[in-house]
């Protein structure tokens, strides 16, 4: 048994290179970059963004035009292998090296033209930009869109989603800002998608894009950059009784009759002690800097003076700016950073605002085990919807977004003090716990959900969390455009229909050696005799066996 577990180990390893010949093959010498396992360029080609993840793609792709990622999909498709398409390779848990182990993964990163029609204000995007890039060349233009806060994202994956940021309230989410897509679709057709051009389509990819296609360029509608902007924040060292008076007084605000110009996010962390938080009050305002104290009076007057906070007003670049983080717009200008993190989100309906009794247990519960966590942590608390808010004015089925009638966006965010490995063991259990105050203090069949930008895949009900009501049609839709399940990862839309099974394996004379007598799995290996020599013929596995 030691010289088989030895020889077994062995012909592991040449299947490797076996499976993936006849992909080299098809990929090799068609005009871009393809990278594989023990290339050279393969680990950089295939980090991740958060470090708890540790998958091996097939083969990492970097077309230059849409011909070369149709030729990519046909020959993934001829060879039983999935794809997906990767932007900004900002995935929380790595869907854009597949999610799992053996895509083949289309990098994105040539893609990067940005163009502004003058008279319409329509802007074609290459899906390699970067949200940083974006700002900057569309301003130079004279011209906005709405999007996130951190540079580095890609447009890819952000407006794939949805694309929250600080002028959402006012313009929509990113996602509701596009007109028409360039995609290449799951057979290699390369084409155009809009309300008049496979309306279907149109409405699954602005909300669950990566499922169905692979898109090149996005068309946008754009908007006259703001002449002035205003970014304030607030922050206090609260007990938990304070923070809860805070917290409250914050949902409050949040419903009462304020302007769509108006953006705005509680942010809670640890406090200077157990039972303590650290509670900042911000947001963004689009309009005359002179009506900033007034509009957030009825909050603020409430509050103890806060330690520290104030506002800065300047252009529209300016307010990008401010919220960056302290990270550069120009994204060339130095390296991605990287983390190793837990997230979990979650939408709160406006119809039936969070209880007293959820409140209450989630700052307690901040207050005192978040100040106990291994792990450095923040919840972001951002106001979605509420009065005047576009996103909730565009109506639930304007397109796959399905959660319009929210009223806060929560993302909690938990990840190591050193931004390394090994991650905290708690640092699950403590995300799952903040959320669950929440829900278990909420009325039997409350209509939450959670967003797909701040992707969690230890959630258990995702269909209904993240697609909510739209999760049956876009089923039918992913049944057609891509039955065989080309475009699948965790939590993306699966399809009803089963694939076609993988085609029988070739006639053989020899010997057919499957592990441990299980007929479903095949031997890793490529070519092999025994030592008596007899010929050992090999069956190439389907992909679905290297999940």
């Amino acid at each position: 048994m030691p010289h088989f577990r030895v020889l077994f180990k062995t012909l592991t390893l040449s299947l490797l290179s076996f499976v993936k010949a006849d992909l080299r093959a098809d990929l090799s010498g068609k005009g871009f970059t393809v990278v594989f396992p023990g290339d050279s360029g393969f680990a950089p080609a295939s980090q991740p963004y958060n470090f708890r993840y540790t998958f091996i793609p097939a083969a990492v792709t970097t077309p230059t035009t849409p011909d070369h990622v149709s030729t990519i999909i046909k020959a993934a498709v001829a060879n039983g292998f999935q794809v997906v398409a990767r932007g900004g390779g900002h995935s929380y848990i790595a869907n854009g090296l597949g999610g799992k182990n053996n895509a083949v993964v289309v990098d994105m990163r040539t893609f990067k033209s940005i163009s502004v029609d003058s008279a319409s204000g329509t802007a074609t995007i290459g899906m390699g930009n970067r949200l940083g890039d974006i700002a900057l060349t569309l301003n130079s233009q004279g011209r906005a869109l709405p999007h996130g806060t951190c540079p580095y994202v890609g447009i890819g994956g952000h407006s794939s989603y949805g694309g929250y940021g600080f002028t959402a309230r006012m313009w929509g989410l990113t996602l509701d800002t596009i007109q028409s897509l360039d995609v290449v679709l799951a057979d290699g057709t390369i084409t155009s998608v809009s309300s008049t051009s496979n309306p279907d389509l149109y409405f699954a990819m602005r909300g669950a894009a990566p499922s169905f296609a692979i898109t090149t360029a996005i068309h946008v509608k754009t908007f006259p950059a703001p002449p002035v902007a205003t970014i304030f924040g607030f922050n206090w060292d609260l007990s938990a009784a304070d923070a809860l008076a805070g917290f409250t007084r914050y949902q409050t605000f949040s419903q009462t009759n304020l302007p769509k110009e108006l953006s705005l996010q509680c942010t809670l962390e640890k406090g200077s002690s157990s039972g303590r938080l650290t509670f900042r009050f911000g947001g963004g305002y689009y309009g005359p800097a002179a009506n900033v104290d007034a509009i957030i009076a009825p909050f603020m007057s409430q509050m103890a003076p806060p330690g520290s906070g104030g506002k800065n007003t300047g252009n529209y670049l300016n307010s990008v700016t401010a919220v960056a983080g302290g990270m550069p717009l120009n994204t060339t200008s130095g390296p991605d950073t990287h983390d190793t993190f837990y997230v979990k989100s979650l939408l709160t309906p406006a119809a039936s605002p969070m209880s007293t009794a959820a409140m209450t247990n989630f700052i307690f519960y901040l207050a005192f085990d978040g100040f106990a966590s291994a792990t450095s942590w923040f919840i972001q608390v951002d106001l979605l919807g509420g009065q005047n808010s576009q996103i909730a004015a565009a109506g639930v089925d304007f397109n796959a977004f399905a959660h319009r009638n929210s009223l806060f966006l929560f993302q909690l965010y938990a990840n190591s003090p050193n931004h390394n490995l090994p991650y905290p063991s708690d640092g699950f259990s403590f995300l799952d716990g903040a959320v669950s105050k929440i829900t278990s203090n909420s009325p039997t069949g409350w209509d939450y959900g959670a967003y797909p930008n701040y992707i969690d895949d230890r959630l258990s009900d995702w269909q209904l969390r993240y697609y909510g009501t739209h999760y049956a049609r876009l089923q039918g839709i992913k049944d057609t455009v891509d039955p065989r399940g080309l475009f699948t990862f965790p939590n993306g839309v699966e399809g009803t229909v089963a694939p076609p099974p993988p085609p029988p394996p070739p006639p053989t004379t020899g010997v057919a050696i499957h592990p441990n007598g299980n007929v479903n799995k095949c031997l890793d290996v490529t070519a092999a005799n025994y030592a008596n020599g007899t010929p050992v013929d090999m069956y190439v596995c389907p992909s679905f066996m290297y999940d």
